[in-house]
């Protein structure tokens, strides 16, 4: 069984991949001023019971504003962060509260019927372009300009593997999955809306399953962004094993339930 504390530290190894990680001495702050408005990379990540919320905001707020980014917070365990939250609002930060549903795959690669229309292919230089504007187009994914330095650093790290899905040789979906030792997560599941419909997220998902059995990976992980999401995972042999909740506090700007409407 995996306990919430290996599943946060799994996520902070998918952070690194693409920003740079700040060890304090009440948590961890991740930064890339290349990456100003994609929320991922520029947040204090708090676990801990926050036992200094005045200090810790103040060194935030100075921190992330000396860099012109908008000062943010993610924070887990919220029965034993009272304080800080208090404080926060208290300092006029938005607020919400995101419940992520935990998805682990069964290792039993899915029965469909292919579509002889579809082909995937692995994302390289010549078909990145083509890749990233299926990802830029999504608008819960906050749009081609917050995602396109992530997209290249992702592409160039060694931990990810992207796939494009064509149909009719037209390119329509995305996926990807990023490998941390024995175990992966499968991240940016998309289609453009022109092709949903089409059982196109089954061809992926199926492609993916096979591609991760084939390297040995033992554990294949989802995180849905809604429960909706979640559903679709569970028809294709994904089982909820958790759900997180994660509190985000920004002091501007719009909050991630803003961006996934």
């Amino acid at each position: 069984m995996t306990s919430p504390q290996d599943l946060l530290v799994l996520d902070i190894s998918y952070y690194e991949t693409f920003t740079n990680r700040i060890d304090t001495a009440w948590g961890t702050m991740f930064c890339n001023e290349n990456q100003p408005n994609w929320y991922d990379s520029n947040h204090a990540h708090i676990i801990n019971a926050c036992l200094d919320p005045q200090s810790v905001i103040h060194e935030v707020i100075s921190y992330y504003q000396s860099r012109k980014i908008i000062p943010r917070f993610y924070i887990y365990n919220l029965d034993i962060q009272q304080d800080l939250l208090s404080e926060l609002k208290n300092r006029n930060f938005g607020y919400e509260e995101l419940i992520s549903p935990v998805q682990l795959w069964n290792n039993r690669v899915i029965d469909i019927d292919n579509n002889s229309r579809v082909t995937i292919e692995k994302v390289t230089k010549e078909n990145y372009q083509e890749a990233l504007n299926i990802e830029g187009s999504i608008k819960e994914f906050g749009g081609k300009e917050a995602i396109e330095k992530v997209y290249e650093d992702q592409f160039n790290h060694h931990s990810f593997t992207h796939y494009l899905l064509r149909y009719n040789g037209i390119a329509c979906s995305t996926a990807c999955i990023f490998v941390d030792g024995n175990q992966a997560r499968m991240e940016s599941v998309a289609t453009i809306e022109a092709f949903r419909g089409k059982g196109l997220i089954g061809e992926m998902i199926q492609f993916i399953q096979k591609e991760v059995l084939n390297r040995d990976i033992k554990k294949l992980w989802v995180f849905p962004i809604n429960e909706s999401v979640e559903k679709v995972y569970q028809k294709y042999g994904f089982q909820t094993v958790d759900k997180l909740i994660q509190g985000h506090a920004f002091l501007s700007g719009k909050s991630i339930k803003e961006i996934r409407e």
